[in-house]
């Protein structure tokens, strides 16, 4: 049985858009850091990256008639609420240094899935030329 093209990436793909999806919640967290009653978000990358594997692709969840599905845009379909260590008086949820150090540690990731689709895209190239 012949490889297909997303047989060759592998789940690097899905990672990509599950990691940069988690890029906008914590940078949406980070940027919302001093507004009161703002509530931290995050997503659980592997529950996120298992359905995006199991579907074929990243789904957005419509919660209203009103909405435009969406597909292959990341995100996996449940986005989490984190729970504060220490809850501010305004009721805002964000830690900062927390917020900072997943955002930091997220970037790296992503990177790291950007250098291994890079490597995958080589190969093919590679084995496309015959090896030259």
């Amino acid at each position: 049985m012949p490889l297909s093209f997303n047989d060759a990436l592998g789940i690097h793909e899905q990672a990509l858009q599950v990691r940069s999806r988690r890029m906008e919640l914590l940078s949406s967290n980070i940027a919302n850091a001093d507004t009161p009653h703002y509530k931290a978000r995050d997503l659980d990358f592997r529950q996120a990256l298992e359905e995006a594997d199991t579907s074929g692709g990243l789904h957005l969840r419509t919660t209203h008639a009103t909405h435009i599905p969406a597909v292959g845009e990341g995100g996996g379909d449940e986005v989490l609420y984190r729970v504060p260590t220490q809850p501010s008086l305004d009721g805002n949820t964000v830690d900062p240094q927390l917020e900072q150090a997943a955002f930091a540690e997220n970037a790296v990731q992503y990177q790291a899935s950007l250098d291994f689709l890079g490597d995958k895209f080589v190969g093919l190239k590679n084995a496309l030329k015959g090896g030259q």
